[in-house]
């Protein structure tokens, strides 16, 4: 199983296999956990009840760390998508706007875990530097 050092570059191809394409089940529903653990099935309240607005709930933050993708799901990215609504940002932290850096990526040391990814799209959020990252190692940043 491959070891991210990135948890929202991480985000980023959860979103891909999770959500977009459906390969990696079952797909994660912050409100179905809370449920499960007695903890009410309301993101929203038990954000602000637990001062975790703008912030990762840490019920999903242990979720996401802990989950394992196989090397052949890996494979299969081809393509990435930046965008601060994500759904996987929303339930990582279901009070949360996009006007911070909460979900920003700072290093793209775990592109060797997606041996054919091809292209990101909405790259304008990683900034230069890693834009120039993408672009040295042959994909296409859009």
């Amino acid at each position: 199983m491959a070891t991210f050092t990135d948890l929202n570059f991480k985000l980023v191809v959860v979103e891909q296999l999770m959500y977009t394409d459906g390969t990696l089940a079952p797909a994660f529903r912050i409100a179905d956990l809370l449920k499960e653990r007695g903890l009410g099935d309301d993101p929203w309240t038990y954000a602000y009840d637990h001062d975790l607005a703008y912030k990762i709930v840490p019920e999903a933050r242990e979720y996401f760390e802990a989950l394992e993708i196989g090397d052949e799901l890996l494979a299969s990215v081809e393509e990435l998508v930046m965008d601060g609504g994500l759904r996987v940002y929303q339930e990582c932290a279901p009070v949360w706007d996009g006007e911070d850096d909460l979900f920003d990526i700072r290093v793209l040391d775990d592109l060797a875990l997606l041996p054919n990814l091809r292209r990101v799209t909405g790259s304008e959020f990683l900034g230069p530097e890693l834009r120039a990252a993408l672009t040295t190692r042959g994909i296409d940043a859009d």
